[in-house]
Parts: C-alpha cells; sequence; structure tokens
C-alpha cells in the first residue's frame, strides 16, 4: 500500500515508518500536526520544527499543518484535511502511525480513516514495552529523551542519547515508579538522530533545557544534516 505517516520526529512513529517498510508498504508522505501548545492529549509537541531535517534525511515529504487549538476535534480536523491532501496529492490508501497502547488515540485514527475509506496501521499496536525498546536499538535507532514528566524521570534524562545499559535502568525506574517503559503514557517524548531510513544523521548545534523540579523539556535550537558522517 501507499501510506502517508503522521509523523512527529520521535521514535515511535518513525519506527513504524522502518517497520511498515518491511512489510512491503510504501510510505510516501510525513503528515505533521503542529499543536496550539504542549497541553494537547493527542499530539507529540516540543522540537516539531526539526522534522523537516529528518523528512530531507529520508527523502519522504512532508505535509504539515497548524492546529487550532489543543482540543481534540480540531487536532482531528487539522489531521482530516492533511490525509485529503495527501489522498488528492500522493494518492495514499493508508495512514500509519506510531500508537502502541492508547485506544482513544487509535479508536480516533481508525474512525477518521474510516471516513476516507483509508486503511489505518499501527505496526507497533501492543508490543512488549522491553523488547520494543530493545528492538529500536538493536536495529540501529539513535533517539533522544527530549521531555520528561514522571516520578523516577529527573533532569539528567533530558536530551539523553539512550543507550543499550539504559534500558534496564528504565525498566526498574518503570517499575518502581510505574510509568510506562516505552513512554505510551506521555512520560516521556523522543527525536530520532539517525536510523537505517535516514541518508544523513541530524547533528544538534545549540539547545536549552528548561527544568521546574518535576518536568522538563530540551528544546533543540540549532540543528543540520550531517554530510561528513
Amino acid at each position: 500500500m501507499r501510506l502517508a505517516c503522521l509523523f512527529s520526529g520521535g521514535k515511535d512513529s518513525t519506527y513504524a515508518i522502518h517497520l511498515a517498510k518491511k512489510q512491503g508498504h510504501d510510505v510516501v508522505c510525513l503528515l505533521s500536526i503542529f499543536p496550539k501548545s504542549e497541553e494537547s492529549h493527542l499530539l507529540h509537541y516540543p522540537n516539531l520544527k526539526w522534522t523537516r531535517l529528518q523528512s530531507i534525511s529520508m527523502n519522504i515529504p512532508q505535509l504539515t499543518i497548524c492546529s487550532n487549538s489543543d482540543e481534540t476535534v480540531d487536532e482531528l480536523i487539522a489531521l482530516k484535511k492533511l490525509l485529503q491532501n495527501a489522498k488528492d496529492e500522493f494518492k495514499i490508501d493508508g495512514l500509519v502511525h506510531g500508537g502502541i497502547k492508547s485506544k482513544f488515540q487509535k479508536e480516533k485514527f481508525d474512525i477518521l480513516c474510516a471516513k476516507l475509506n483509508l486503511i489505518s496501521l499501527a505496526p507497533l499496536w501492543n508490543t512488549e514495552p522491553k523488547k520494543y525498546m530493545n528492538d529500536l536499538l538493536d536495529s540501529n535507532f539513535h533517539f533522544l529523551m527530549i521531555t520528561v514528566s514522571s516520578d523516577g524521570l529527573d533532569e539528567e534524562w533530558l536530551g539523553k542519547l539512550i543507550l543499550k545499559s539504559d534500558i534496564e535502568i528504565l525498566n526498574n525506574l518503570s517499575e518502581k515508579f510505574g510509568f510506562n517503559l516505552n513512554f505510551e503514557g506521555g512520560e516521556s517524548e523522543t527525536f530520532v538522530l539517525d536510523c537505517p531510513l535516514f541518508s544523513n544523521p541530524i547533528q544538534i548545534n545549540q539547545f536549552t533545557k528548561n527544568w521546574d523540579g518535576y518536568r522538563g523539556r530540551f528544546e533543540i535550537v540549532d540543528a543540520e544534516l550531517n554530510y561528513n558522517a
């Protein structure tokens, strides 16, 4: 099938593309919605403008739109517009997304796709968290934690490149503090710097960290594709 991907730049949406391609599908465009603020319940918020570098590195064109508010209904209206544009321009058959456990999110996408006569594909659905996190690293996905919002995750995790040795640490923390190891509940959001889909990795030249004692955000200020890697 010819697929669009709902794309945030994080590990889940990027890995969903990777799996869809392995299944023989053709991911022909990325759909990125810029939410009004970080209060969105449906969408990924920080560092979205840098998804254009990922789009270039994957050689997959990107369609973007801004949501009028953080209300789910407005975000779904924005996604509907993007999907219609993708149908018209790229002749897509369906949408792939990185949903893992959120029935709320999956049902919204399934219903919307059905209205547009599109297939909804969630290749990560119900994956076991620890296996999934290890599969990411085994597949040479390099990603940073760019937000933290949970007991057990402190400022030291902001901007951290996740390594194999971190998975067991995160697993122990998730068991102690009760958060999702794969961050499905918004405990952390991620940004992919490199993976097998990329022709060139992303190099971060400048960033800022914001930490309020419980929640924090790693904000990319300047980045570029590294053509010398």
